[in-house]
């Protein structure tokens, strides 16, 4: 198992849209990937558990995952937050 700190940075948190495309990328993975807030932990796979959460702007999580291919899923995820799931303000592929 391998994890990572990831951080929101966007305004308007892990709403609607974000966690759709965390739970889209996560299950594009064999591993098995989960999201830790204050120690509840849920699957990152499924679309309930990650809104649950309601991480909002500034909010730290544990990214964890283990299989095959949990660095590459790491990488990619963080990669994914740390953009803020593209919603920023400049960000061209909203429009």
């Amino acid at each position: 198992m391998a994890s990572v700190i990831v951080k929101i940075i966007n305004p308007a948190g892990l709403h609607a849209r974000p966690s759709a495309s965390l739970v889209k990328l996560s299950s594009s993975f064999k591993s098995k990937v989960f999201l830790d807030q204050d120690g509840y932990k849920v699957n990152a796979k499924s679309i309930l558990g990650v809104m649950t959460l309601a991480a909002e702007q500034g909010s730290e999580l544990t990214l964890s995952a283990i299989g095959e291919d949990e660095e590459v899923a790491l990488q990619k995820i963080k990669t994914l937050f740390d953009a803020g799931f593209y919603e920023m303000e400049g960000d061209n592929q909203l429009n």
